[in-house]
Order: structure tokens, then C-alpha cells, then sequence
């Protein structure tokens, strides 16, 4: 049997312009909270997408601009819809 490996690539800010930083650092508190709801550790997260612990920590820590595809795979491993990931204040 032959498995197909998704590679998912995240952005790091340091190469990547981001309009708004604090978005990202509140995605990153979003995501942190939706994981500790679910009792996940950043290791179970990061393994439920196919990506590094460090990617989890990064994304979290607002080191990271998420892609799609991304937020895709991290509302499936939470086993939540897209727009309750997305549901949280960004600020101006």
C-alpha cells in the first residue's frame, strides 16, 4: 500500500509581510485554548496534522502565518468547524 504525505508549509513572519501582527497573536491564543479544551498536548496536536511540535509552538507563539490548508487540518484534529477556530476578536 502506498501512503501519500502531505507536506503543509508555514510561513515564517521574519520572510512573510503581515499586515497585522496581533492578529496572529491572537489566532495563537485561540488556538492554545481550543488545544488545553481538548486536553491536547502541543505533540498530540502536531502529530493529529503531520507537522512538528516546534510548527504548534511557532503558531502559537504568533511566529507563524497559517495557511488554509493548515487551519483546515487544525479544525479537523479539533474536531471543530473552521468558523469556531476563527472565532476570536482581532484586534485593529
Amino acid at each position: 500500500m502506498t501512503r501519500l504525505r502531505v507536506v503543509v508549509v508555514l510561513f515564517s513572519t521574519a520572510f512573510l509581510a503581515v499586515k497585522n501582527p496581533k492578529v496572529l497573536q491572537a489566532f495563537g491564543k485561540r488556538l492554545r485554548q481550543l488545544r488545553l479544551e481538548k486536553n491536547l498536548t502541543q505533540t498530540e496536536l502536531a502529530d493529529a496534522i503531520d507537522v512538528a511540535r516546534s510548527s504548534i509552538q511557532r503558531i502559537e507563539g504568533a511566529e507563524f502565518a497559517v495557511t488554509l490548508d493548515v487551519l483546515v487540518s487544525l479544525a479537523n484534529a479539533l474536531k471543530i468547524s473552521l468558523p469556531e477556530l476563527l472565532n476570536f476578536e482581532a484586534p485593529d
